[in-house]
C-alpha cells in the first residue's frame, strides 16, 4: 500500500507491519497520486544527506519509477554543485525530456525546472550532454548518425514528445531500452504521420513483430512496495 505526501511517499509492504518513507520526485509523486491503494515496484537507493554543514549525517531513501530514473539521478548529482536534494527536485518532468533538453543543449527549458537557474543549466548541458542520449526519452538513436534538429549530438535523431512517451511506456512494459529505441523508430519512419503516444505505441509493438525481435527483457531495479 502506498500513501503520497507531498514529494514522500509512504510504503507498506503486504503483511510486513512495517512502512518506509521514500523521497520521490515531483513528477513521480503525480503519478503516484493515481495509484494510492494499489501495488508498485519502485526502484530504490539510499543517500546520507549532510546536516550542520556537514558535522552530522541523515539516511533519506529515495525512490524512482523506473531503473532509467533512478541511474539519470545519479547522472545528475554528478554535476558540480548538484547534490542529491536538487537533483530530486530537479526532476519535475519526465527524465526522457530533461534528457532531451540536455542533448539539445536547450537552457531554456532547463532553467525552468526547480533549482536549476540559466547558469545551473549551462553547467550541466556542458558537464551530461554527451552522457544524456541514453536517457532521451525523446531521442532516439539514427542509423545514419544525422541529427535532425539543430543542436543535437551527432548519432542522436529528435523526436517528437509523444514518440518520447511511447518509448518510456515500452520501457516500463519490460522492453529493453535499446529495443524500445528501435521499435519507436521504425515505427516513426514507417508512418511519419503517427502523433499521439498511443498510435506511435501501438505501432511499435508491430514493429517490432515485424523486425523479428525477441522476448523482451525486464527491469531490475530495488524495493518494491504492496
Amino acid at each position: 500500500m502506498i500513501e503520497v505526501r507531498g514529494a514522500a511517499v509512504i510504503v507498506e509492504p503486504e503483511g510486513s507491519g512495517v512502512a518506509w518513507e521514500a523521497h520521490v520526485s515531483p513528477v513521480f509523486a503525480e503519478r503516484l497520486e493515481g495509484l494510492v491503494g494499489e501495488r508498485v515496484t519502485l526502484h530504490t537507493m539510499e543517500v546520507l544527506e549532510s546536516q550542520n554543514q556537514g558535522t552530522s549525517f541523515t539516511p533519506r531513501l529515495l525512490a524512482f519509477e523506473t531503473h532509467d530514473d533512478r541511474a539519470f539521478f545519479e547522472l545528475l548529482t554528478k554535476v558540480r554543485g548538484f547534490g542529491a536534494r536538487k537533483a530530486l527536485r530537479a526532476m519535475a518532468a519526465p527524465t526522457g525530456r530533461i534528457a532531451a533538453a540536455i542533448v539539445q543543449s536547450d537552457a531554456k527549458f532547463l532553467a525552468t525546472l526547480p533549482e536549476i537557474g540559466k547558469r545551473v543549466a549551462e553547467t550541466i548541458i556542458a558537464d551530461l550532454r554527451e552522457k544524456a542520449a541514453p536517457y532521451a526519452g525523446a531521442a532516439v538513436m539514427g542509423e545514419t548518425g544525422a541529427s535532425v534538429r539543430g543542436g543535437g549530438v551527432s548519432g542522436v535523431v529528435v523526436l517528437p514528445d509523444a514518440a518520447g512517451q511511447a518509448l518510456d511506456a515500452l520501457v516500463r512494459l519490460g522492453e529493453a531500452r535499446t529495443d524500445a529505441e528501435r521499435m519507436v523508430r521504425r515505427a516513426m519512419e514507417r508512418d511519419p504521420e503517427l502523433a499521439s503516444p498511443d498510435a506511435i505505441l501501438a505501432a511499435a509493438g508491430g514493429a517490432g513483430r515485424g523486425g523479428g525481435r525477441g522476448g523482451g527483457g525486464g527491469g531490475g531495479g530495488g524495493g518494491g512496495g504492496g
